[in-house]
């Protein structure tokens, strides 16, 4: 299977073949428009390198059919850990370990033989519900999302859950859901050995706390403010008295991102590989 990069500014004739990499390093590492958002780089970029390390020393990580940021931070983990932890990404015929698609992914989460899995939602609280259903009555809502699908069983089973959000507004991040797809935390006398460990947007990172039940503002993205992280969250966290400044990605990780990692997305995530990282596979 053959990948060409598409260059920017230059017309989508011209193209490199992924056997020619050599010569699109120079471009895949410099400043290209398409490349560039802050200090050349992408929030993708920067965001894939957070829940990379968010993902740490896991065995197995399992990413969900909507999910390139996270697919691309599982791949990015995986090629810093030369080959682990496993991935599998819903979708792929390539890189995955399931023969049986979401069945598979759901018995495998049950045997505890999945350690990472990532969920959003159309709204997410400070208690770290997510809600996949609706906005408003049930029965006539305003907003009607896709469905909770398996996220209440993962959320329970999956023992680092990671959540993530790209839109970070008081419509998105609530006091209180308005119907509990997935919950965050369960009563004391209920066995959970899954659950969130954060929860990451387009402007910081929060951790959670399960015992507490309640996120803490671990680090905000370059370019963003802890008073805009306030005033854009609808749920209250705690905070350090000195939050630190999310880490840009270094150069080997952009390096890892754009020759590594974005050929192996275009299977699976073909308009997110093209738009971020200028990837298509031949045809």
């Amino acid at each position: 299977m053959l990948y060409y990069f598409v260059m920017p500014g230059l017309g989508s004739g011209i193209h490199a073949c992924i056997h020619c990499l050599r010569e699109a390093k120079t471009w895949m590492a410099g400043t290209s428009p398409a490349m560039t958002a802050t200090d050349n780089y992408r929030d993708e970029e920067l965001l894939a390198d957070v829940i990379a390390g968010l993902i740490g020393d896991a065995r197995h990580v399992a990413v969900g059919a909507s999910s390139p940021i996270p697919a691309a931070a599982a791949l990015l983990a995986r090629k810093r850990g030369r080959g682990r932890p496993y991935v599998s990404l819903l979708g792929s015929r390539r890189q995955t370990f399931f023969t049986d698609g979401g069945r598979e992914l759901f018995d495998c989460a049950g045997q505890g033989r999945i350690d990472a899995f990532f969920l959003s939602g159309g709204q997410i609280d400070g208690e770290g519900n997510i809600n996949l259903v609706a906005v408003g009555d049930y029965a006539k809502p305003k907003v009607r999302f896709p469905g909770s699908f398996g996220s209440a069983y993962l959320y329970y089973v999956v023992p680092r859950v990671i959540l993530f959000r790209l839109e970070h507004s008081r419509r998105t991040l609530v006091e209180k859901v308005d119907f509990i797809s997935a919950p965050g935390a369960s009563p004391d006398n209920v066995y959970r050995p899954g659950g969130p460990v954060a929860l990451i947007t387009n402007r910081c990172l929060f951790s959670f706390d399960r015992r507490r039940r309640r996120f803490a503002l671990a680090s905000v993205h370059p370019g963003h403010t802890v008073a805009e992280v306030g005033e854009n969250t609808g749920f209250r966290f705690d905070q350090p008295s000195h939050v630190p400044v999310t880490p840009a990605p270094s150069p080997e990780t952009l390096r890892i991102l754009r020759t590594a990692v974005a050929p192996q997305l275009v299977e699976v995530y073909p308009r997110f590989a093209a738009e971020v990282f200028g990837v298509r596979e031949c045809t």
